[in-house]
């Protein structure tokens, strides 16, 4: 649904930190906070978009039952 899009971004970009920069073992929370701010600037500098690639139509077919049926 629309209204829950921004869980599924902040979701992706949770998954992208942990295999970007949480990948290994971090010696203490300084380490980890310092390590976070540098990802977190460069990540944001590059501004990648979000690609959407279930469509309204994709959803429309894959979860047909969610949808009214529409009469002529």
């Amino acid at each position: 649904p629309k209204h829950g899009s921004w869980l599924n971004m902040a979701e992706c970009e949770f998954s992208v930190l942990t295999r970007q920069c949480l990948d290994r073992r971090l010696p203490d929370i300084n380490t980890v906070t310092s390590e976070v701010t540098a990802w977190t600037r460069t990540r944001n500098q590059s501004k990648k978009p979000v690609n959407w690639r279930f469509t309204t139509n994709d959803a429309r077919i894959k979860l047909k039952h969610l949808y009214p049926k529409l009469l002529d």
